[in-house]
C-alpha cells in the first residue's frame, strides 16, 4: 500500500509496518512518484500548492488524515469515497498553553514591558490581572476543556459555549447575552460557513469596555475591519494567533494596531503536538490496515 506522509519523522514511526510503501511530501518541491497509487495521504500542516489538482490526481485515495484539527481546506476538494479524518486532540495542549500565556501577557502588559526593556526604560505602573476574571470560551470542545484545566489554578470563572447546549455548556443562541459580562473571550470554534465572520461589529459591540478577545480558531471567524475599528479606539484589546488574511502581508494595519498581541499561527506548533501527531499517524494507519474503525472521522462540516 502506498502512503504519503509529511516528514521523515512520520515515516519513521511506520517503518516497521509491513506492506507499506512510504514517501515523504512536505508540501514543497515536486510531488513524489505514483500519485495515482496513493491510498493514504497525511498532508503537511502548511498549505499544499494546487490542493484541488493534487487530490483530483489521487485516484486510489481512500483515507486523508490531516495533522490539524481544521479540515476546511480539504472538504471542498475531497474525491467521492475518501474518508477524511482530522487531528482532534493533537494540538490541545499547545493551543491551551498559548491561550493562557497570551491572557497573562496582555493582562500584565508583558509586551509593553518587553519594549521598555529594549529601550532601557524603567516603566513602573500597576497592571491588570487574570485573577477574578470571567473567561468565556466560545467553541467548547477538547481544546476548550484543556484550556479550562489549565485555568483552574488562576482564580477565574469559566463560562462555556458550544454549538449545541448541554449540561454545563451554553448554546450559541445564548452567546449575545453572555458577551457583556466576559472579561476575556476565547475563540476556539472551527472554520465553517456558520462561523465565518461571526465576530462582527455587533459581536464586538456587545463586549465590555477593556475586554480581551483571544483568537486561537481561524482568522476567518473575525471581521478584521470591525476588530481594527475597536482596537483603534482603545475600547477592546486582542491576542491573535490567526488572522484574515494569513500570512499577514507587509503594511497591513494589524501589524501596528494598538492593544494587539500577535503571533504567527504557532499556538499548536510545539514538541508536544509533534509527539501526539506521530502517535496519531501510527494509530490511524494501524487501524486502517486492520480494517478497524478510524478515529476523528469527519461526517459533517467539522
Amino acid at each position: 500500500m502506498k502512503i504519503w506522509v509529511p516528514s521523515e519523522e512520520s515515516a519513521g514511526v511506520l517503518e516497521d509496518l509491513p506492506r507499506l510503501e512510504t514517501s515523504v511530501y512536505d508540501g514543497s518541491g515536486p510531488l513524489p512518484d505514483g500519485i495515482d497509487e496513493v491510498e493514504v495521504w497525511v498532508p503537511p500542516l502548511i498549505y499544499v500548492p494546487d490542493l484541488a489538482g493534487t487530490l483530483a490526481r489521487m485516484t486510489s485515495l481512500r483515507l486523508l488524515q490531516t495533522v490539524s484539527a481544521g479540515v476546511e481546506a480539504y472538504r471542498p476538494h475531497l474525491p467521492p469515497g475518501v474518508v477524511l479524518c482530522n487531528a482532534r486532540g493533537v494540538h490541545d495542549a499547545g493551543t491551551a498553553e498559548w491561550a493562557v500565556g497570551v491572557m497573562i501577557a496582555v493582562q500584565r502588559e508583558f509586551p509593553g514591558f518587553a519594549g521598555a526593556q529594549s529601550r532601557g526604560e524603567w516603566t513602573y505602573h500597576h497592571t491588570g490581572a487574570l485573577a477574578d476574571s470571567r473567561v468565556l470560551i466560545v467553541g467548547y470542545g477538547s481544546i476548550g476543556a484543556a484550556l479550562e484545566r489549565r485555568l483552574s489554578g488562576f482564580e477565574v470563572e469559566v463560562v462555556r459555549v458550544a454549538r449545541t447546549a448541554r449540561d454545563g455548556v451554553h448554546g450559541m443562541a445564548e452567546l449575545p447575552a453572555l458577551l457583556p459580562e466576559a472579561d476575556v473571550v476565547v475563540l476556539l470554534v472551527p472554520a465553517t460557513a456558520d462561523t465565518a465572520g461571526m465576530v462582527d461589529e455587533a459581536f464586538l459591540a456587545r463586549m465590555k469596555d477593556g475586554a480581551l478577545l483571544v483568537n486561537a480558531a481561524r482568522g476567518s471567524v473575525v471581521d478584521t475591519g470591525a476588530l481594527l475599528a475597536e482596537l483603534t479606539t482603545g475600547r477592546l484589546r486582542a491576542a491573535l494567533d490567526v488572522t484574515d488574511p494569513e500570512p499577514l502581508p507587509d503594511g497591513h494595519p494589524l501589524w501596528s494596531a494598538p492593544g494587539l498581541f500577535l503571533t504567527p499561527h504557532i499556538a499548536g506548533s510545539t514538541p508536544a503536538s509533534q509527539r501526539r501527531t506521530l502517535r496519531l499517524i501510527r494509530s490511524q494507519v494501524l487501524r486502517y490496515l486492520a480494517g478497524e474503525r478510524l478515529n476523528n472521522v469527519i461526517t459533517d462540516a467539522y
